[in-house]
């Protein structure tokens, strides 16, 4: 039988982080990909990093990831952090 639908094979997989699992970080640390990888807070196969905005932070970090919404952004330069989108 056929399949039904269509399915993108050249989609990209993103693992989902939020402002509230950052929170585990000390302040003015570092927090990338392998950072996030020994943290436990990313595995498996993926194409990148989004983080998004759910939660609070209450110190500044120095973030880089790959994509980042809007209100993580505003959250993260209001804390004093900055973010830095990588290609």
């Amino acid at each position: 039988l056929p399949k039904r639908g269509f399915n993108n094979v050249f989609r990209k997989i993103f693992a989902e982080i939020n402002i509230r699992d950052l929170a585990r970080f000390d302040s003015g640390s570092l927090v990338d990909e392998p950072a996030l990888i020994r943290s436990g807070l990313v595995s498996g196969k993926r194409d990148g990093i989004k983080l998004l905005g759910h939660g609070e932070i209450a110190h500044p970090l120095s973030i880089k990831v790959h994509r980042v919404s809007k209100s993580a952004r505003v959250k993260i330069e209001a804390a004093g952090g900055k973010i830095e989108v990588i290609g």
